[in-house]
């Protein structure tokens, strides 16, 4: 008779309980043999989010990491938050809590597997090779379990992968479809090359963007590394709490973590500043990961006519192009990005909730919402501004 599983699954009330290089073994083992495919799953983006106070009991984030263990030894974790609001979290369920309370039930407190505001797609089951069902399940259902024990009225999976979707799905959660802007670089020599595959109205268009910044005497820095210093996060901090004032009320992000995560990830940040005269008007933060970069946070203290565009987007698509990443990910919102060469692809999000009427009444929803997101998106790519037939 084969011996039984010896599966625990344990909760750590913060990254620090867990080594570092074992939880990145289970969340991003490819960095062995270089960059991680995404950053924010790192041991040491969440840590420095958790010791900047930027996650924090304060914050609305509590940490509650699972830790699946098999025989002792540590092999699937998942980055968990109880949640008391809904902010930070970009697919947005608040009309659900408002309906979920109308029941007279509590929406709050609720699980979240996510990286905190940070909208991109990345993987919330996180294993070491080779234990993909042991981790998967067991994670799966140490969700499931702790709703059903009240503490949490629901329990949300969100921008996982689409094979974690299907897998998901087969244990009963609820799957939601959103979309975002991506930049596709099949392997393009320069900018001209992916200009010439434009319509021309647009191609004059973006030209015309882009020769703004020599007119009004804009110097674009391109920052990684050991050229990132705290005069540029001070800089750049002062444009990420006007950015976060106008659009979310407050700055997610405490200054400190800006420093925190440059020391140890100054490596995989590309900052992208606009000086004028000497002084720096304008920045946009990329994170770097193996074939993509993702765009984060922009800011400026002087408006220029397409500044925005030139930092966030054209000189995204150029550090791509030159070092042969496949993909810009610009994260969450904004139409003006299809003009520009940035098409809609599908994002998903996975649900449990704990009232079971209401869990149906969702997943009726979501399913007539998915059809709406993707007549939206196909809708989308045909009025992009690619030559017809590209």
């Amino acid at each position: 008779m084969d011996k039984p599983l010896d599966i625990k699954v344990v909760a750590g009330k913060s990254i620090k309980e867990i080594p570092a290089g074992e939880w990145d073994a289970c969340a991003c083992p490819e960095a062995i043999s270089g960059r991680p495919f995404d950053p924010f799953t790192s041991h040491r983006f969440l840590l420095a989010l958790e010791e900047s106070k930027s996650t924090s009991p304060e914050a609305g984030w509590v940490p509650c990491h699972l830790m699946v263990s098999e025989s002792g030894d540590l092999v699937a974790v998942m980055p968990l938050y109880a949640k008391f609001n809904s902010m930070g979290e970009f697919i947005f369920d608040y009309s659900w809590a408002q309906e979920y309370e109308l029941l007279g039930e509590s929406y709050y407190p609720k699980l979240l597997a996510a990286v905190p505001f940070t909208p991109a797609t990345g993987r919330r089951f996180m294993f070491k090779p080779g234990y993909e069902t042991i981790g998967t399940t067991s994670l799966i259902q140490t969700l499931k379990n702790v709703v059903k024990g009240q503490s949490f009225s629901s329990a949300h999976i969100n921008f996982c992968t689409s094979d974690e979707v299907s897998i998901g799905q087969e244990y009963g959660l609820l799957k939601r479809t959103g979309y975002q802007y991506r930049w596709l670089n099949p392997g393009y020599d320069n900018f001209d090359q992916f200009l010439d595959e434009l319509s021309s109205r647009k191609r004059r268009n973006i030209r015309r963007e882009r020769r703004n910044l020599q007119q009004f005497g804009g110097k674009v820095l391109l920052l990684n590394g050991d050229d990132i210093c705290e005069h540029h996060w001070d800089s750049f901090w002062t444009f990420y709490q006007d950015t976060g004032m106008r659009k979310w009320g407050y700055p997610y992000l405490t200054r400190e973590f800006f420093s925190l995560v440059s020391e140890t990830m100054a490596n995989d940040i590309l900052l992208v500043l606009c000086e004028k005269e000497g002084r720096a008007i304008a920045g946009a933060l990329n994170f770097i990961g193996r074939d993509k970069l993702f765009g984060r946070y922009w800011g400026c203290l002087e408006y220029q006519d397409f500044l925005h565009f030139e930092l966030c987007y054209y000189q995204a698509m150029d550090y791509a192009i030159e070092h042969g990443l496949k993909y810009v990910e610009a994260g969450a919102g904004g139409h003006h990005k299809l003009a520009r060469g940035y098409l809609p692809f599908t994002t998903t999000s996975l649900h449990w909730i704990g009232h079971q009427g209401f869990h149906r009444a969702l997943k009726n929803h979501l399913q007539k919402e998915e059809k709406v997101v993707e007549h939206e998106i196909e809708h989308l790519i045909n009025s992009g501004p690619f030559k017809k037939g590209n």
